[in-house]
């Protein structure tokens, strides 16, 4: 079994498409500034100690020094020794609203951030539970398939945003039919569905799907974010508050109720999100008193690390562009 420790280290790597285009650039205005002091290929011969490509070299070194070093950053490991332990736990979906109204700062910083904060602090406290990662607005989309790599989910949670779903609109039914799905059909216990929304743009749908859900052994809890007074909404586009087409600003508040009675529904529990780490700790432990089914299975408990390896290459590579010689920008002098 290959693993990287500290997966998230590798986002360092979207550096190198940066450092290309950069060193693209370099080389244009480069020959730009050539240019303009006569022929290229007669300017070039009057300076000492060029060779065609080394700048190119020297960079490819850099850049796959660069690789290297962030890969052993993020420590790849191989497991060398498996126990048989036996887990105890329950399948969790987390549905995630990426409506506009997400983007409403009636909570710090905004109210999509502070929900996946939750989100993080959620996936911190649990253990041996299975974890999924749904996202709707308009429309819901399964994102991370239920799962023990809580790494995983973070990186996903990562990148989500509320421009991910083009069609607006806060279908929370359509993410219980997800979860629903994503769920093993064999079993009517065990399941628990985590609804992470402002509650707005009711949905008449819901609470039918949420009965439904219960009936087939689901758990229903909610988190409010928000606030029930509201808040008016940025537009990114006008850059200033969004407006209805009277040219009113729109008023963005949290639909308590709605969420509570998916909550009642589903025999789960409601929380209005304040501080991520109680809301977390409440929600863990609800889920920890459901009943829980056996997950016995293999897993590593022993790992070798390679870090050093990739760290040594890149150090050799990084001496060699060091150790490969520059040309001098001094011109050339005819000697008498």
């Amino acid at each position: 079994m290959l693993r990287f420790q500290h997966i998230s280290h590798l986002f360092a790597l979207a550096a190198i498409p940066v450092f290309v285009v950069l060193f693209i650039w370099l080389i244009y205005w480069r020959k730009s500034k050539i240019k303009k002091l006569g022929d290229i290929d007669l300017v070039s011969e009057q300076i000492r100690g060029v060779i065609a490509g080394r700048i190119t070299l020297k960079f490819i070194l850099l850049c796959v020094a660069f690789l290297l070093l962030a890969i052993g950053w993020a420590n790849l490991q191989t497991g060398d020794k498996t126990e048989k332990v036996q887990r105890k736990g329950v399948d969790v979906m987390i549905a995630l609203d990426l409506s506009k109204s997400m983007l409403a700062r009636d909570v710090e910083p905004d109210r999509l951030t502070k929900a996946k904060q939750f989100i993080m602090r959620m996936t911190d406290k649990m253990q041996n539970d299975r974890a999924g990662l749904i996202v709707f607005a308009g429309r819901a989309y399964l994102q991370v398939p239920l799962t023990i790599d809580y790494s995983a989910l973070k990186m996903m949670l990562n990148n989500v945003n509320t421009g991910l779903i083009p069609t607006q609109g806060t279908v929370i039914g359509d993410a219980i039919d997800m979860a629903m799905q994503s769920f093993s059909q064999k079993e009517r216990k065990y399941k628990s569905l985590v609804i992470i929304s402002d509650g707005e743009d009711h949905d008449e749908q819901a609470l039918a799907k949420a009965k439904e859900a219960a009936e087939a052994g689901v758990t229903i809890h909610t988190i409010g974010i928000g606030s029930p007074q509201g808040t008016t909404l940025y537009d990114p586009d006008t850059k200033s508050v969004k407006l209805d087409e009277n040219g009113a600003p729109v008023v963005s508040k949290l639909n308590e109720d709605e969420l509570k009675s998916l909550a009642a529904t589903g025999h789960g529990t409601y929380t209005l999100l304040r501080n991520t780490d109680d809301a977390a700790e409440k929600l863990v432990d609800a889920m920890a008193g459901m009943e829980q089914k056996s997950l016995g299975s293999v897993v590593f408990t022993d790992f070798t690390s390679y870090f050093q390896y990739f760290l040594a290459a890149a150090f050799v590579l990084l001496a060699a562009e060091w150790f490969l010689p520059g040309a001098k920008l001094k011109m050339k002098t005819e000697t008498a």
